[in-house]
């Protein structure tokens, strides 16, 4: 019989077994476990015939059906797990825990596999990650108006020894209007869940962890409620760095980019950026004077990020002022600064 195992001891070992996840391509591509392998048992018509058969006409139908459906497939389940678990050893689940997983781990286990399964199912796992996050870490936050290189400025420190997550990485969005110009199509929420918590699962709690301050909403992604409200409860440092270096840095991320896609957002945030301003904008734009539309583009900016720091209170909050656009320079200098506030464990 499979070993039937807490989601806590099926993360564990998911570091060094590989993680088989029989459900639906779909339900996989809604959100699945950071690194799983997804073999289904059913694809998604498959998957929605059965469960109208169960619906309509009973448990025993739908179950007899499909049987029939995975009888077909089991010489590509030996093919596939040969590839996917050449040591034998593997890590199962489904939606609940329930025959889905339970078939093919008993057909995967008469092959001579060892087999675990997760016990209650990816639901079980979503459960345990979100109160996961509630977990208490010592958190830093860096802080600063549209430009200021904050991203930058978190891997500098991530190269010098810090422990980093880089929420705008993992979301594929730098975060303002223009942020997912040049990114991959971003995540589902569930799917930036799961892998917010592999990182953070791995975390030293001894230690500090720094972060971007970023709203709850990143593009069409939404944090977590109980890691959200623990960025708030952090310290926030919050950088000044001198406009035309912020001007700068926006036209040397954004003015590659084609003027349509870059009309677009600027007419995108219309009437937030107020119709005069916007037009001027737009026709700086089409001259391609990328500095005008980017010292532009701060007026709003910048108004947006003071309205949402005031509206978003972190507790503590430190001002620390930079000269320039040096980030090796000022990466030396946060890590001081914070040491000496006594910030750094």
């Amino acid at each position: 019989m499979p070993n039937l195992i807490s989601p806590y001891r099926f993360i564990e070992l998911s570091a060094s077994l590989p993680v088989i996840d029989v459900r639906s391509p779909g339900e996989y591509v809604k959100g699945h476990i950071h690194g799983a392998f997804n073999l289904p048992l059913f694809t998604n018509e498959e998957r929605s015939v059965i469960g109208t058969l169960y619906v309509k006409s009973g448990k025993d139908i739908a179950v007899k059906e499909g049987l029939e459906m995975v009888g077909k497939k089991f010489g590509f389940f030996i093919s596939e797990i040969e590839k996917l678990v050449p040591d034998k050893e593997m890590l199962v689940h489904c939606w609940r825990g329930g025959m889905r997983s339970e078939s093919l781990a008993w057909f995967f286990e008469k092959l001579g596999h060892k087999v675990s399964l997760l016990q209650g199912g990816y639901k079980s796992y979503r459960s345990f990650i979100r109160k996961e996050f509630s977990k208490p870490m010592n958190i830093l936050l860096i802080g600063g108006m549209t430009g200021s290189g904050k991203t930058e400025l978190l891997n500098r420190i991530a190269a010098k020894g810090q422990q980093i997550i880089d929420l705008e990485a993992l979301a594929n969005h730098k975060g303002s209007s223009f942020g997912h110009l040049g990114q991959k199509v971003q995540p589902t929420t569930e799917q930036f869940e799961n892998d917010l918590f592999d990182q953070w699962n791995s975390l030293n709690i001894e230690k500090a962890l720094w972060l971007e301050y970023e709203s709850k909403q990143v593009g069409k992604i939404f944090m977590p409620d109980p890691f959200h409200e623990a960025m708030l409860r952090g310290v926030l440092i919050k950088i000044d760095i001198p406009r035309s270096c912020r001007i700068k840095r926006l036209v040397n991320e954004y003015a590659c980019f084609e003027m349509e896609l870059l009309e677009a957002v600027l007419l995108h945030l219309k009437q937030s950026m107020g119709t005069l301003q916007c037009k001027k904008a737009i026709e700086a734009l089409q001259r391609s004077d990328f500095e005008t539309v980017a010292d532009i583009s701060l007026d709003y900016y910048d108004k947006t990020y003071q309205t949402a720091l005031e509206k978003r209170p972190v507790k503590v909050v430190h001002k620390l002022e930079f000269e320039n656009d040096d980030m090796l320079v000022n990466a030396d200098r946060l890590l001081t600064f914070a040491r000496v506030h006594k910030l750094l464990p």
